[in-house]
């Protein structure tokens, strides 16, 4: 009897100490933002109305209802209105089409005010309260007469937001060099720091042509197993270290925990092929100095 009210007890704390969100997309690839249900129960890729800061939007379930810690959510959670119903549906086409009509007019604005920028997206806010212009160039615009002439056309708040190359890789999507459609717009919900290092510590090639994304700037999927590599990488025998080896003193030109091997060439005969090794073979006794990474590869780099 004293088991079974210490467990109902254990159960009404866990009850507690969760809260019921779904998660809900606007756009697709972006992130999942949590929202709080109330008695709505949402599926996966049902349409939802949903109150944000910015107003009302409308969105796609991405997550159905479910329990989570109130340490993975931000509070206050904003509600969800209803489940999309048809009129809904159809002014969310119109908003699109009137996206479009709108896309074409900014092109226009921006010729007549002789402005350097790229246009990415446009986004209507679900009750055409706003409407945001995503843009890319070179250095600041000062667009403030734009911002002018697009408010008397369209008669609502507008806002321009310059986005950099990530972003409109995210916005824009496409294939990468592996053949498979871009992370950040398949499944990334944020941008991860990504570093030269971490090319390095993974035994890639430097060369900018072979790490660097379409969009110009360091592969997102370097971080993928960056944790392992850290992990094995403090302990392993690094390219470049001097070693003392059964044959001599030589320098580790390959090393690649993922086998065991490691690569070193010997001193002495500078003909002599290298030789292969297990870090049980060898013992570190320095490290060659290199110059750091050209200006090249640190642009790369956010």
């Amino acid at each position: 009897m004293e088991n079974q009210k210490n467990n109902i007890t254990e159960n009404n704390t866990e009850a507690l100490e969760t809260v019921e969100v779904v998660g809900i997309k606007f756009r697709e690839g972006g992130k999942t933002y949590y929202f709080s249900p109330g008695k709505i129960v949402l599926n996966k890729d049902d349409h939802a109305i949903v109150e944000t800061a910015r107003g009302i939007e409308f969105g796609v379930c991405a997550l159905g209802n479910r329990k989570v810690k109130p340490s993975e959510i931000v509070s206050p959670l904003k509600p969800v209105v209803r489940v999309a119903t048809e009129e809904d549906e159809r002014r969310h086409e119109q908003n699109k089409a009137m996206e479009e009509k709108a896309r074409q007019i900014f092109l226009e604005k921006v010729r007549k005010n002789g402005l350097e920028m790229q246009l990415v997206d446009v986004e209507y806010t679900f009750d055409n309260s706003k409407l945001i212009f995503y843009f890319t160039a070179d250095g600041r615009v000062d667009f403030r007469e734009l911002v002018k002439d697009l408010a008397s056309v369209f008669r609502t708040r507008i806002e321009l937001r310059q986005i950099g190359v990530r972003d409109e890789a995210k916005l824009i999507g496409g294939l990468g060099v592996c053949g498979r459609p871009f992370c950040c717009k398949e499944f990334l919900p944020d941008f991860a720091q990504v570093s030269i290092k971490m090319a390095k510590e993974q035994n890639l090639s430097l060369s900018s042509t072979k790490i660097s994304g379409s969009c110009g700037r360091l592969m997102c999927c370097l971080r993928f197993e960056q944790e392992v590599y850290e992990t094995e990488y403090a302990t392993f025998p690094k390219v470049d270290s001097i070693v003392e080896t059964p044959a001599g003193k030589g320098v580790i030109i390959e090393s690649s925990f993922l086998t065991g091997k490691i690569k070193v060439k010997l001193n002495g005969d500078q003909n002599a092929p290298a030789k292969f090794y297990t870090k049980d073979d060898i013992k570190v006794i320095g490290m060659i100095k290199r110059n750091d990474e050209g200006e090249e590869l640190k642009k790369l780099e956010e």
